[in-house]
């Protein structure tokens, strides 16, 4: 059968961060070289949903659709199945299959763990009692969205001897990184590790840059060691191809994908080029991994 694979970035203001999706997707070519892999973008980028779904659908059977998004927001639970459902309109001949987004399951947690573990290394292996961890992440008015956070810093949590594993979010909700890292310097943590759950840079990512900047600046005792995103990493790729390879096994819906709650929210749905998403479900999207 021939098939499209058409995979789906957030977008950025910053130019730097939709090239990283482009060449995100190019590498994936390359290690699939029999695979026909299209790119679109949510937002913030010239090919968006309709676009992308209209490009890939051209000459297919079947549309694999793959989100390059971890977390259960907005934009999985509306903006991607309602623009499906018109693509499944426009080319009735054409079967598109909505695999999971990334999610924040455990190979997530894997690579966050890495990444954790690396930056202790850069702090010459601290005692981890006086070792504050923070989680920081977009954050969004989607409740279950920002709980994939909090579920992460549990495990980590679980996992590791740290006394302090917190949580941040760079916009829309609470806390914010400053209000964290005062609460940690008070509790008398004398380093603190930053990961930030991103997969791609732009300008929340260069924003993060210049808030730990400013906050080694005012608490110079403190060492600080700040991670970075994780779109290149294996990983991210080995999910990207598992999601692919069990597309098959899938009923062709997204979590939301015609449900009744995205169904009854539609009419006061309003997506516009901002994160801030009012969309509020009474019901549990939570997937389990």
């Amino acid at each position: 059968m021939n098939e499209t694979i058409l995979l789906m970035g957030h977008g950025s203001r910053k130019t730097a961060g939709n090239e990283e999706i482009l060449r995100f997707a190019e590498t994936w070519r390359i290690r699939h070289p029999d695979w026909r892999i299209e790119v679109c973008f949510i937002e913030y980028a010239d090919v968006l949903l309709d676009a992308g779904l209209d490009n890939a659908a051209a000459n297919s059977q079947k549309v694999i659709v793959v989100p390059l998004i971890l977390n259960a927001a907005g934009h999985v639970k509306m903006d991607i199945p309602d623009a499906v459902d018109a693509a499944r309109a426009r080319h009735p001949g054409v079967e598109f299959i909505c695999t999971p987004h990334l999610g924040m399951g455990r190979e997530i947690y894997d690579i966050l763990r890495q990444r954790i573990d690396h930056l202790l290394r850069d702090l010459a292996i601290p005692d981890p009692r006086t070792t504050g961890v923070i989680l920081l992440g977009r954050g969004s008015s989607d409740a279950a969205a920002n709980g994939e956070i909090a579920k992460m810093a549990r495990w980590i949590f679980e996992d590791m001897q740290h006394d302090l594993v917190d949580i941040a979010f760079t916009g829309i909700t609470m806390p914010r990184l400053e209000t964290v890292v005062q609460r940690q310097v008070k509790l008398g943590m004398t380093q603190i590790v930053i990961q930030p759950i991103y997969l791609f840079t732009g300008v929340l990512i260069e924003r993060i840059g210049q808030q730990v900047a400013r906050l080694r600046q005012s608490y110079p005792h403190i060492a600080f060691a700040l991670g970075g995103y994780f779109g290149f990493d294996e990983g991210i790729y080995a999910i990207a191809d598992a999601r692919v390879h069990d597309h098959g096994k899938l009923a062709g819906m997204l979590e939301c994908d015609g449900c009744k709650y995205r169904l009854a929210a539609a009419p006061n749905h309003h997506h516009g080029h901002h994160h801030d998403h009012h969309h509020n479900h009474a019901h549990d999207h939570v997937r389990s991994n």
